[in-house]
């Protein structure tokens, strides 16, 4: 009985030295080797080496000289230890009309026109007044972007054109050609605009 004990204790160490350390150790620096940029967090930098932000994370953009991204539930906005949606259905009125708590689509999509002088008849793209699963999302979609770009044009003093430019080069195709929609990342669309003379 005593043997049997041992063994098991044994095996349990040298499992966990496996599975534990070693193994985690192994894909740790095989990732870092590989795919260095996503394995640290596909973080941007200024010309400081000061980290600005990650291209995986939404943030908050209140300046209207800056494109906004999706709405964020998660925390105070885009907060990474409250991620999370808030999980109501497309039909819950709750999620429509919004509460206390939150603004609902109908106050988002009155923001959204009034900020970027959108008449009604325009559509707005859904994820332009809904948060996503995560509330981290960190991208927005063509659509969206041009809908912000006159706004954008008139506070900067820009030429349209050189802000729907802009955008063209920021699209981000779909994965392997089929998979999921174009899309743009907010934070470097506006590092990006923020370079522009």
């Amino acid at each position: 009985m005593i043997k049997i004990f041992l063994d098991s204790i044994k095996l349990t160490l040298v499992l966990a030295i496996i599975t534990g350390l070693i193994y985690p150790l192994v894909i740790t620096g095989l990732a870092n080797i590989m795919f260095d940029d996503k394995a640290n967090g596909s973080l941007l930098y200024d010309q400081n080496h000061k980290v600005i932000g990650s291209k995986l994370i939404g943030q908050a953009f209140t300046s209207n000289k800056y494109f906004q991204g999706r709405p964020s539930r998660a925390g105070n906005g885009y907060d990474a230890l409250l991620s999370g949606g808030s999980n109501l259905g497309s039909t819950s009125q709750k999620l429509i009309e919004g509460n206390k708590d939150f603004d609902g689509i109908k106050q988002l999509a009155a923001k959204y026109r009034l900020v970027n002088k959108i008449d009604f008849t325009t559509k707005i793209p859904v994820e332009a007044v809904t948060a996503s699963a995560s509330g981290l999302d960190p991208d927005i979609s063509y659509e969206n972007a041009m809908l912000q770009a006159p706004r954008i044009a008139s506070v900067r003093h820009l030429s349209q054109n050189k802000v729907t430019d802009l955008i063209e080069l920021n699209v981000q195709k779909r994965e392997l050609g089929f998979i999921g929609e174009p899309r743009i990342n907010v934070l470097i669309l506006n590092l990006d605009l923020d370079k522009l003379p």
